[in-house]
């Protein structure tokens, strides 16, 4: 695609997520204009402003950004690796393995770690949430060829992974009480509740460090969407490669499971749309991925948080309300 197709699609959804930012702080019991918005970030509030904006809604969105760029980007070098369109961390296991993880965590009554570990309590399930993600793309790498990474296998094997590994959450969490039931449905089907500060502090990083990183290897994810052959000849070490991408897509998917709970489909759609909006090349794509991302989780979480007042639904819900059909048209397609 012409440069000038990237810079007038990218013009448009930033200006989208500029309206998003606005609809998404502006939005909810208490409403604030966004004449109001720029004075309380600007330090000229109320109290009760700066209470809803500063404390609870901006870090909740910026949470939500970091969220959905790292599913997004996830998704993206998945489809790279797999040469499927249909390849998501969602729906090959890696963020249920991350769940499962999780969710036991969660669930043991024994463990005070809040009160012993004090601060530091709050990365403890961002690492085992990873670990988790982590020991599921291990298994699906080994069973897909452990030699050599066959894409198709790797798909299947995941799906395969993937419905055993949510049948263990759904046990796991019908053998708790009524409290731990609900409390855990409520993570997995992906929430942004509860996000602040510290959340922030540690997604954020995480999330930007990453996303460089892949955007920086761009030129070999370009190879990889190659025929293997093409590869090989271009010098690529297409095994090494692949096995690299799919660590850096663990970290991503694992990360932001353990803040957000399971948000499904966000790493299926916006890699997808970004495709068909600026063509194939990846320097272009993650970007628009990525800002696509960004729109659909902000407007999602501010539909889940405030359309059945105070019932908060799971941003996952609703955003899954989106992607099946989308998921079902892929499908489709494919076939």
């Amino acid at each position: 695609m012409k440069k000038r197709s990237f810079k007038i699609t990218a013009l448009v959804l930033l200006s989208l997520a500029l309206l998003a930012f606005i609809f998404y702080l502006g939005w909810g019991s208490y409403k604030i204009g966004p004449s109001d918005i720029i004075k309380t970030l600007l330090g000229q509030g109320t109290k009760l402003q700066k209470t809803a904006l500063i404390n609870i809604r901006l870090p909740r969105m910026l949470v939500g950004i970091s969220v959905g760029v790292a599913f997004a980007t996830a998704g993206a070098l998945l489809q790279t690796i797999t040469k499927n369109e249909l390849a998501d961390s969602s729906i090959i296991g890696i963020n249920a393995g991350a769940a499962v993880v999780a969710v036991i965590f969660i669930s043991l009554k024994t463990v005070d770690y809040y009160s012993e570990l004090g601060t530091l309590s709050v990365y403890v399930l961002p690492f085992m949430a990873i670990l988790g993600a982590g020991i599921t793309a291990i298994a699906i790498y080994i069973l897909s060829g452990r030699s050599k990474i066959r894409p198709r296998r790797l798909l299947l094997i995941g799906l395969g992974i993937n419905a055993g590994l949510n049948a263990f959450i759904t046990f796991f969490t019908f053998k708790g009480g009524v409290g731990d039931y609900n409390r855990v449905l409520i993570w997995i089907s992906g929430s942004l509740w509860g996000s602040g500060w510290s959340y922030v502090k540690i997604i954020m990083p995480l999330v930007l460090f990453m996303f460089s990183l892949v955007v920086l290897n761009h030129k070999k994810l370009d190879v990889l969407n190659l025929s293997d052959e093409h590869g090989i000849s271009l010098g690529l070490n297409l095994n090494k490669e692949r096995k690299k991408f799919l660590t850096y897509a663990v970290i991503l998917a694992g990360g932001a499971t353990a803040f957000a709970g399971n948000v499904g489909f966000i790493g299926l759609i916006c890699p997808h749309i970004a495709r068909k909006l600026v063509g194939p090349y990846h320097k272009n794509f993650l970007i628009v991925s990525a800002l696509i991302s960004v729109i659909i989780i902000l407007f999602a979480d501010a539909v889940s948080r405030n359309l059945f007042s105070p019932i908060e639904i799971p941003v996952g819900i609703t955003i899954s309300i989106l992607g099946v059909p989308y998921f079902i048209y892929l499908m489709m397609k494919e076939n």
